[in-house]
């Protein structure tokens, strides 16, 4: 739960800005932070208190589909779940189709998978073994940028469908956990880094 300062420095932003466009910073403000989860040690980056603000989620869309226009993707995909909430918005935006990866078990039909590590603990991802077809130029979408597992699980799945995976995209990227060096030579962007 945000404290006192943060609602406070939400509503001092909110009633400055007026109608100029937030910039990564200012959206960032509006991103709280949650000690000690989901575990003891980990400070978790809460996004939801920037989507429950109409226009920095707004823009926050917009901005980060302009970051990546310039891929030309024919499919963006989404990981479970709150890739899903920037994903879905930015094919939309981009005229391509959208991709769920969910997690074990959630998807009907035929699937590939793969298992990965956390910073906190391991899952399994799947995708429908389908939704790709060769050479098909593909942009990861997800929420934030920690150490780079769920990405790379990511990019792992749409490399053996010989998708081409043109670039991963993000709102926030902890550029101290060097997620971006785990992904090689992808091109990575993100719009809030901390």
């Amino acid at each position: 739960m945000p404290d006192r300062s943060s609602l406070e420095r939400r509503r001092r932003l909110s009633d400055s800005l007026g109608d100029p466009p937030y910039s990564p910073q200012q959206l960032a403000s509006l991103i709280d932070d949650v000690p000690d989860f989901p575990k003891k040690g980990i400070l978790f980056k809460d996004i939801t208190t920037l989507l429950k603000d109409a226009r920095a989620f707004k823009q926050a869309i917009d901005q980060l589909t302009e970051l990546v226009r310039r891929y030309q993707p024919q499919l963006v995909i989404g990981m479970e779940s709150r890739g899903f909430i920037f994903a879905a918005p930015i094919a939309y935006q981009l005229d391509a189709g959208f991709v769920p990866v969910r997690k074990l078990g959630k998807l009907p039909g035929e699937v590939i998978s793969t298992e990965y590590d956390l910073e906190y603990g391991t899952n399994t991802l799947e995708l429908h073994s389908d939704a790709i077809s060769p050479g098909d130029r593909v942009l990861i979408v997800d929420d934030l940028l920690a150490t780079g597992g769920t990405v790379s699980a990511t990019i792992d799945l749409v490399r053996r469908l010989e998708g081409e995976v043109v670039a991963v995209a993000f709102l926030v990227e902890l550029s101290e956990l060097k997620g971006r060096d785990r992904l090689g030579d992808y091109d990575v962007v993100s719009l809030i880094r901390f």
